[in-house]
């Protein structure tokens, strides 16, 4: 058998819980809860967060941290600025925090890439970090992490992960580039003379408070057009949110480490990230993966950016060919330019070049739906491998009754558009035990690796849980044609 199953699952756990901002978009409901805590004695509030603290003790870390973190967030909803002890600030935060399951509801659509760490392992090992999608309450992704081993027989053990899930620090003032701003601005058709106006006070760099403080100082020159200019202020203050970055403490470990949504363009999640191991033209590594944003809405594709899986830039990609799902880089430049395989138009295979890499403007079809397991559509399961026959690229088809297969296809290493070698059938079915799920009948994965002329397999078995298989690489492609 060409696909070997390693009946490793990793499933949901609904005891892997974070700590999270409870919001109500009432005011007045805020001010009541603010009132009703104001009318307890000190006494009474020091016996309530005694016993909130014992009742949550152990399932998260720094909980006091987050709790003054809240009441600085509601401070503003305060009557007077009569001090106010420590245990009230703390108990006021505590009403305005919940516990949220992460991954209560599946964990799924798994990508891996080889771990910047690589001391301290057996002759012939790796260490890998695999992403996951997690979803919970309210169907809202995330992306969380684990890691493990692939030993030299290519057995693969999962590292067991810790009790605790943390929220990452949210960096909004990192810095934009005016001229890559203002090329956004033009293609979302925000440009006028006001934003203009606005940037030219700008410098080539600027931070978030920079950004509002200039639109701020723009409206108040615009006088009475203040109300009809509104509208814009706000859509290039969201486009600024979506861009922001993201950091954990090394003793933080990869299990803890959680990307939930923070932009505006992902309020509904953060969905099914393809990391690839980039190599730049100086010879140094960093890792991108491109994942689909969602508010509820609109689907919008942005990338990810990090070298130590510590700190992570999100950025917007821009350009006319940036549409659909399921965006997937190339682990180099190929001759000189950047690239992609995408999915245009939900059907087909498309293969993207750029000079700029949150720029992309052009594309090709190469691939379209041949044979019945993918006649409805197409589309990719993670970045192309690099071997020496050419570019391995992982597909998924969906056939009869919205099966999803997995298949694969080999890219010309030179000319990417070139397709030299196919599979006629799929290499991985969902079997029995695989097409129970959310989303039945379903194989999908969004990233694999290649050890000792194996390929490590990570995939998604129907939108609900995780598992992994390894394929011999030259049996693979003596089936090709």
């Amino acid at each position: 058998m060409l696909v070997k199953r390693t009946g490793i699952v990793l499933s949901p756990n609904n005891r892997r819980v974070v700590l999270r901002p409870f919001e109500m978009p009432d005011a007045g409901r805020k001010l009541r809860i603010i009132a009703r805590v104001s009318t307890l004695s000190e006494e009474q509030v020091d016996a309530q967060l005694d016993l909130v603290l014992k009742e949550f003790h152990g399932r998260h870390q720094r909980p006091r941290e987050f709790f003054l973190s809240r009441f600085e967030a509601i401070r503003r909803y305060l009557l007077t600025d009569a001090p106010m002890s420590e245990n009230r600030q703390l108990l006021l935060g505590a009403y305005f925090t919940q516990e949220y399951a992460l991954e209560s509801a599946a964990l799924f659509n798994p990508s891996i890439v080889w771990h910047p760490d690589q001391s301290n392992l057996a002759d012939g090992s790796r260490r890998f970090v695999l992403s996951l999608r997690a979803v919970g309450e309210g169907h809202i992704s995330s992306v969380t992490f684990r890691s493990g081993v692939i030993d030299a027989e290519n057995r693969l053990s999962i590292d067991e992960p810790t009790g605790y899930v943390t929220t990452p620090e949210f960096v909004p003032d990192a810095l934009y580039e005016k001229e890559l701003f203002l090329r956004k601005l033009i293609e979302l058709a925000l440009e006028s003379p006001f934003t203009d106006s606005v940037f030219a006070g700008l410098g080539d760099e600027f931070n978030l408070s920079q950004l509002e403080n200039a639109l701020n100082l723009g409206m108040r020159a615009y006088g009475a057009r203040r109300r009809e200019l509104a509208t814009t202020v706000e859509q290039v203050v969201m486009l600024a949110k979506s861009n922001y970055e993201i950091t954990y403490l090394p003793q933080h470990d990869l299990s803890e480490r959680l990307i939930f949504p923070f932009g505006p363009t992902e309020t509904n999640g953060v969905e099914d990230a393809r990391f690839v191991q980039f190599q730049e033209e100086n010879g140094d590594w960093r890792y991108y993966a491109t994942y689909t944003a969602y508010d509820g809405k609109m689907v919008l594709p942005q990338l990810l950016e990090t070298q130590d899986f510590l700190h992570f830039k999100m950025h917007t990609l821009n350009g006319p060919a940036i549409v659909d799902k399921g965006l997937a880089m190339f682990p180099r430049k190929i001759n000189g330019r950047y690239a992609m395989v995408s999915r245009q138009d939900g059907e087909h295979l498309f293969l993207m070049y750029s000079d700029m890499l949150h720029f992309w403007h052009t594309k090709q079809m190469i691939v379209k739906p041949t044979y019945p397991w993918e006649f409805v559509q197409m589309g990719n399961c993670g970045s192309p491998i690099e071997t020496d026959a050419g570019w391995l690229v992982l597909t998924h088809g969906v056939g009869p009754m919205r099966k999803y297969c997995i298949g694969v296809i080999l890219l010309d290493l030179d000319d990417p558009s070139r397709v030299i070698g196919r599979l006629k059938e799929p290499l991985l079915t969902p079997n029995e035990n695989e097409r129970e799920g959310y989303v039945p009948n379903v194989v999908y994965s969004c990233g694999s690796v290649i050890h000792n002329g194996q390929l490590v397999l990570p995939y998604a078995m129907s939108d609900y849980a995780t598992t992994f298989a390894t394929v011999s690489v030259d049996e693979l492609l003596s089936l090709m044609v």
